[in-house]
């Protein structure tokens, strides 16, 4: 049996679980897709995990070990590969994020994960959960920083955001946090990372007045949608579900401001908490 290497500086359990895979499947003469075949999945989702891109499996792991005859490697690596930073239900939406094509977000109260800022983050962590300690707080805001970097780089999502207008109006944080998270928000669009709408309070009802959700899709997989609420959350892949929540978006993107119109107002409020006035 070939024997386990030593990790690399920087590298994630993740990672080196994948690192793992591709040297002991080449060492045993294996492509991707043979070694797909074997376990029944595709040579690509072999691929996606020796890029650390999706999670492992705990009984892909064993078949991985008795295919590869490694004594146990993986059975052991997969706890620990599959260890999250992330709250235990946002686990698998948060994954799929980092590897999907476009991602549509609508938020009614809050501005998502990946659009704010470290004052606003700081904010919203300090009053969900007043009983962290203070390292820990700041340790979420640099995980949640970040995780905001799938927005960037060749690879980025095309990402959509319809806010509603009082999550830019509600002061979380107080004045500087709002007035960092709205120039924020402003350099995001100006810099072309994202597409973002206000959802005006003039518009009156709307399709999404019960919630918010998180759209995605992906190059060789069917979409989902993703839900949530106080300590709880919900992917859903139903095919017909997830149509309706489509739906549902595109009437509520249609019913939003123009980016353009919903820039200017995302300016003019973070020109109002620059002076104090809101």
């Amino acid at each position: 049996m070939p024997k386990p290497k030593d990790s690399v500086p920087g590298e994630t359990p993740r990672e080196f679980y994948g690192n793992e895979l591709r040297r002991l499947r080449e060492a045993a003469g294996l492509s991707q897709e043979r070694l797909g075949e074997l376990v029944f999945c595709s040579g690509g989702y072999i691929g996606m995990l020796e890029a650390a891109t999706r999670k492992p499996q705990e009984d892909m792991s064993r078949r991985f070990g008795e295919i590869l005859d490694t004594g146990g490697h993986f059975e052991r690596l997969y706890p620990v590969a599959t260890a999250s930073r992330f709250a235990e239900y946002f686990t698998a939406a948060a994954e799929l994020q980092a590897i999907a094509e476009s991602i549509c977000e609508y938020s009614p109260a809050l501005v998502p994960g990946l659009l704010q800022a470290p004052g606003y983050a700081r904010a919203v962590f300090e009053s969900a959960q007043p009983l962290r300690s203070a390292d820990d707080i700041e340790s979420r805001v640099v995980q949640r920083m970040a995780r905001a970097r799938i927005l960037t780089g060749p690879t980025a999502p095309l990402y959509w955001a319809v806010l509603d207008e009082a999550a830019i109006r509600r002061p979380v944080g107080g004045v500087a946090a709002m007035h960092e998270l709205l120039a924020h928000l402003a350099g995001v669009v100006r810099n072309r990372r994202a597409v973002i709408q206000v959802m005006p309070f003039a518009a009156g009802g709307h399709a999404m007045l019960e919630g918010s959700i998180c759209l995605m899709t992906f190059a060789d997989a069917p979409p989902v949608a993703y839900i949530e609420g106080p300590h709880a959350g919900q992917l859903i892949d139903d095919p017909a579900l997830v149509a309706k929540c489509s739906l549902s978006y595109d009437l509520v993107r249609a019913a939003a401001l123009s980016p353009e119109a919903s820039l200017a107002l995302i300016e003019a409020a973070a020109e109002e908490y620059a002076h104090g006035h809101h």
